[in-house]
């Protein structure tokens, strides 16, 4: 029996990215950084 629910929440970080042509800080999670899912500006 577990106490308490855990939650592991995604780990975000404020970013500037390429959003549709123009730079914007998004939030982004770190495993999409790592992954080069993102590109950054």
């Amino acid at each position: 029996m577990v106490a308490t629910k855990r939650r592991f929440d995604a780990n975000l970080q404020k970013v500037r990215i390429a959003v549709g042509g123009a730079p914007r800080r998004v939030y982004v999670c770190t495993r999409c950084l790592k992954a080069g899912k993102v590109t950054k500006y």
